[in-house]
């Protein structure tokens, strides 16, 4: 009797263990970044399915039942996903991290020009990110970050009130939600990241660090690479489908000419197909179809102008399989694509 009272005693007075919080992520290359972080410690959940729409998606009813029970949601902001906005109104406690508005996030408006040398400015120190942005992300209680939004220039780009339904007209003004395009910001997150999950489970503090570094690190060798094979391509021209590369153009000083579709959903007037027309035939220009994209417009253009397109660029990882290592081969595939063409 005696051996059983004192193991009950024992099991009173043990403090809680801290589990591994489940982690909801939006799309695959933010998934990709939690991915890292977790390492063996658990996997994420990814909400975006293979080949969806990441501005207009339906979440199934399993993956709505799964936020309520989701500790921590990791996502770009309701200017990517309005959907998962809307279905986090009311539905679970879990903690947000909105990387777009995180402090530290390097942000442009669609149509900015130039490359853009960041690092100094937003923070981006590598590793030493675990107190950056971690104070004010919590959005406990479902505030979903007020403040963080109006500072990132959004307060007047809702998507509800502008007849943007589930971003059916997404016009490509204000502020460009694209951001994990840009490598920096991605390092930037993964040490985020890796304060939020510290956060709720201290006693994997020390792992979440050491996975975020290697991370950061193997991301920072990746962009060099990628530096150095997009260098000799910075001034050919480089039509794309939609105004979703001004973060990875701005990052390597690539020249971004044009893009065909003015919406993402709205196909382009025929002035403005003119004018591709045109700059198509002055040539040499890459013409460049989107994965996750009807492939149609830019067969058109590429008949009207006798232009051979160039491979598909997949900015979101739409059709590559979802994991750690997505984000690299996402990058990776683009700048290879683009070099393809351009050299």
């Amino acid at each position: 009797m005696r051996y059983i009272i004192s193991l009950l005693l024992t099991s009173v007075a043990a403090p809680a263990m801290a589990e591994v919080p489940r982690v909801v992520t939006d799309i695959p290359p933010v998934h990709s970044l939690v991915a890292q972080v977790m390492g063996d410690l658990g996997q994420p959940d990814l909400l975006l399915e293979k080949g969806a729409n990441a501005h207009s998606f339906q979440l199934r009813p399993s993956q709505a039942a799964g936020l309520q029970e989701a500790g921590l949601v990791v996502w770009i902001g309701p200017e990517m996903t309005p959907w998962l906005d809307r279905a986090l109104e009311g539905t679970s406690n879990a903690k947000e991290l909105r990387l777009l508005a995180a402090d530290g996030t390097f942000r442009q408006e669609f149509g900015a020009e130039g490359a853009h040398d960041h690092g100094a400015e937003a923070g981006h120190d590598e590793a030493g990110h675990d107190e950056a942005g971690h104070d004010d992300h919590g959005h406990e209680g479902h505030d979903h970050g007020t403040e963080e939004k109006a500072e990132a220039g959004h307060d007047d780009h809702g998507h509800d009130e502008a007849g943007h339904d589930d971003h059916a007209d997404h016009a490509h003004t204000g502020l460009d939600p694209h951001a994990w395009l840009d490598p920096a910001n991605a390092r930037h997150w993964l040490g985020l990241i890796a304060a939020e999950l510290s956060a709720q489970d201290p006693e994997n503090a020390a792992i979440y660090a050491a996975n975020a570094e290697k991370a950061q690190a193997d991301l920072a060798a990746l962009d060099g690479e990628i530096a150095a094979l997009l260098a000799p391509v910075k001034d050919k021209p480089l039509v794309v489908f939609h105004d979703a590369y001004g973060y990875f153009a701005g990052h390597y000083g690539l020249t971004i000419a044009a893009s065909i579709a003015e919406g993402d959903a709205a196909n382009p007037g025929a002035k403005h197909i003119a004018e591709l027309e045109a700059l198509l035939r002055e040539g040499p220009v890459c013409l460049f179809p989107e994965a996750n994209h009807d492939p149609k417009l830019v067969a058109q253009l590429a008949e009207a102008t006798g232009l051979t397109p160039a491979g598909a660029l997949d900015p979101e990882g739409s059709f590559i399989g979802p994991g750690a290592a997505l984000y690299g081969q996402m990058l990776r595939a683009m700048a290879t694509t683009i070099a393809d063409c351009a050299k």
